[in-house]
């Protein structure tokens, strides 16, 4: 590993960052005392911190950086996009050219019957537009009583008040008074954690049919929509049963409510598709985006309507709903440089069929390591189950997450980042990985693995 020592004064800026900066989703005083990692530039895959030390970003920064770092094209056009038109808004009658050929764009990478788009600058913000646009239109079509929208345990759908309600977050809901009503909760397809003695088509089918069952114990007259990532990515990268989404499709074609695909992770190229809707065939009525529109390079998010639920709205008169930063014209060139990249230089394509396969081969045989009960990946999106007694799925590390945290601690100083979900590891990584490059992603992990399963063998806490 290149180390060049004293790059930035690191001690210096920890102690700055500790003293005015509150981090999102972090136990702040243990941060400080321990000092965070302060990265200072990033190129293709890799990141480098204020120590010199080179690290190999296993999580695309945070699902998002689907190009890469240090992309200049998009650099490029935000520069131009600035000097143009830095700022304006969408409201009172108003539109711009990033704003009309960015929306122009995603209606043509979208799947057919889905043709308009409303912007706002995060996942969680088009989440909360999700809650006001489903309500919305059932009181438009004259059933205002249909409010009530289901959603998974240990899905993820933002952290604003509305996005967490949908989310199935127990840790987000003990703080804050949440979830919000109106917001109901059913199984996630979670076959290795929770699947029992099933197989994991049984578990999936049952697993689908709890929406059925919380739609007829609610009332179908008053549910409003179901929601659903195609695979839940901070929930620990589950990968739902194939007999999952077959049935859920049947439910919704079946029933008088609305589906929602989350897309913010699995959208723009995950899963080697544009979209985890086009993977798995599902026909969603909204499609909340954010992340790889941009690949992270500027806040953007969205919801895709199909064409019956924009025309539906459209009869309700003015949607009193919006964001100052609603379809940015910096954040849109950006996104459509990204989008442009993505298309030009086939990377959504090479991720089905050359990176993609070859990536899933080598993660897929970390499965036969002694510390992984399970690995799964779809795409660029992956987990291994770190598990104590494999393959028995029944026993678990005490406490839950102490050894995903030492796993992600020494991968770390094996210059990977990779994120631990429980006892899960995660990964995400930009799609520009070359296969040379995921020969080292591959080393490193093997590494972590040998060094982790070393350190619970002296501990005794395996088998």
């Amino acid at each position: 590993m290149n180390v060049l020592s004293n790059v930035y004064p690191t001690a210096a800026l920890r102690e700055a960052d500790a003293r005015h900066h509150w981090h999102p989703f972090t136990d702040t005083a243990a941060l400080n005392t321990e000092g965070a990692r302060v990265i200072v530039s990033a190129d293709g895959v890799w990141l480098t911190d204020s120590d010199g030390n080179r690290i190999l970003d296993g999580m695309a920064g945070l699902w998002c950086t689907n190009i890469g770092h240090g992309c200049e094209e998009i650099a490029e056009a935000v520069y131009a996009q600035m000097k143009e038109l830095g700022y304006y808004n969408t409201f009172f009658k108003t539109t711009h050219p990033p704003v009309i050929k960015l929306s122009e764009l995603l209606s043509e990478i979208t799947p057919p019957h889905i043709n308009r788009v409303f912007f706002c600058s995060s996942g969680s913000e088009a989440n909360d537009t999700i809650v006001r646009m489903v309500r919305t239109y059932w009181q438009i079509k004259g059933k205002p009583e249909k409010q009530t929208i289901i959603a998974r345990h240990n899905g993820y759908h933002g952290s604003t008040v509305a996005g967490a309600s949908l989310g199935g977050m127990g840790g987000m809901h003990a703080q804050g008074g949440l979830p919000i009503p109106g917001i109901h909760h059913i199984a996630q397809p979670y076959w290795y954690g929770e699947g029992g003695d099933l197989s994991p088509e049984e578990f999936g089918l049952w697993a689908a049919r709890e929406l059925e069952r919380a739609i007829d114990a609610l009332g179908e007259d008053k549910v409003a929509a179901f929601i659903a990532e195609p695979i839940q990515g901070a929930g620990g990268v589950i990968v739902p049963p194939d007999s999952y989404w077959p049935e859920v499709k049947r439910i919704c074609s079946e029933r008088e409510i609305l589906f929602i695909a989350d897309e913010v992770i699995c959208g723009f190229g995950r899963l080697g598709t544009w979209f985890g809707s086009d993977y798995y065939g599902l026909k969603p009525d909204l499609m909340p985006i954010a992340k790889g529109l941009s690949s992270g390079y500027l806040p953007i998010g969205g919801v895709l309507m199909a064409d019956h639920v924009s025309e539906t709205l459209e009869q309700g008169g003015e949607f009193f709903h919006g964001y100052t930063y609603s379809g940015h014209p910096v954040c849109c060139a950006a996104a459509i440089a990204n989008i442009n990249i993505l298309r030009s230089e086939g990377i959504v394509e090479r991720v089905a069929s050359d990176t993609g396969p070859y990536l899933q081969q080598k993660w897929l045989a970390l499965g036969e390591h002694p510390l992984v009960g399970e690995a799964r990946m779809v795409g660029m999106v992956g987990a291994l189950e770190l598990a104590p007694a494999k393959p028995d799925r029944t026993k678990r590390f005490e406490p839950v997450g102490d050894v995903g945290t030492l796993c992600r601690d020494i991968s770390f100083k094996n210059g990977l980042v990779m994120r631990a979900v429980r006892d899960s590891m995660i990964v995400s990584p930009p799609l520009v990985i070359t296969r040379e490059e995921i020969d080292d992603f591959i080393e490193r992990v093997t590494k972590t693995l040998d060094a982790t399963l070393s350190e619970l063998t002296k501990a005794g806490l395996m088998g």
